[in-house]
């Protein structure tokens, strides 16, 4: 018995010519009666192919619009004025970098945009309500980093003559500025808002609405900390490439409902102000 060499795929016997003996065609193992055998898929289907395609270009296309813009759904620009002054701003980050530096501490290098105002002004409040004011020395370099020339050394001799020994005992600290001895001294602005009253080309009045730690953390502490709501008004000028302080005045308020947080004990308060640093406020 042999295969058929004529190239025909019929499984219908027939004679040989001149042979005498019937032919029979068989299948391969893997074929049918009918027809050739299937061969093995030894590549991808045009169908799975265009499947895999198309998963990568959506794939790619999400990612490129997750990454777009970089800035969430806000598309204020850092050069961007309000529409409405009177309007609060979106305060997600705009991608614009807040600072350039820092001097002596504080941040330094605004853009001299409305949000750059706003951002001197936050951290302008931060730094002159700082512990560091109870400090003749460290109250002079703050005053000096934070106001215009023009108006750094009347502010000077008002804050020197507020930061009295009388003031001091007022607040449970000793004569010098100091805290008594196991005591811890907090005194600590957090802006939590700004907005610009008024922006012209080289000055800015912005409004920092913020809230205040302040007092003695220590067992048997007459003075505990409490905390307290207020705005800072500051008129802001722009001098030698940066924004710097002209007036600073403070008003109560707005102060919302307390919640239904217990105190905390000294011991937490202290560990929590001594543990816990601040932030470089950006508009």
């Amino acid at each position: 018995m042999s295969l058929s060499d004529d190239g025909g795929y019929g499984g219908d016997g027939h004679r040989g010519p001149g042979t005498g003996q019937t032919r029979t065609r068989l299948p391969d193992n893997e074929g049918d009666l009918y027809g050739q055998g299937r061969r093995p898929r030894g590549g991808m289907s045009s169908r799975n192919l265009v499947t895999i395609v198309g998963v990568i270009v959506l794939l790619l296309a999400a990612i490129a619009f997750a990454n777009r813009g970089g800035s969430g759904n806000s598309e204020t620009t850092a050069t961007d004025s309000p529409k409405d002054p009177g309007r609060a701003q979106p305060t997600a980050p705009t991608g614009t970098k807040a600072v350039n530096g820092k001097n002596g501490g504080i941040a330094s290098g605004f853009a001299k945009t409305e949000q750059g105002a706003q951002s001197a002004a936050a951290n302008y409040a931060v730094a002159l309500g700082s512990s560091d004011m109870f400090r003749k020395d460290q109250r002079h370099k703050i005053v000096d980093t934070v106001m215009a020339p023009s108006a750094a050394g009347t502010f000077q001799n008002k804050l020197d003559d507020a930061y009295s020994p009388d003031f001091f005992k007022t607040i449970g600290l000793k004569a010098d500025g100091n805290a008594p001895s196991g005591m811890t001294f907090v005194s600590r602005t957090v802006p939590v808002g700004t907005k610009v009253k008024d922006f012209a080309k080289d000055q800015a009045t912005v409004e920092v609405w913020c809230t205040g730690l302040l007092g003695l953390a220590g067992e048997g502490s007459v003075k505990p900390v409490t905390t307290s709501w207020f705005t800072l008004t500051m008129k802001l000028a722009w001098t030698g490439n940066d924004w710097k302080t002209l007036t600073r005045s403070q008003t109560d308020g707005p102060a919302p409902v307390s919640g239904d947080v217990p105190a905390s004990g000294a011991k937490d308060i202290a560990g929590a102000v001594q543990g816990y640093g601040g932030f470089t406020y950006a508009r």
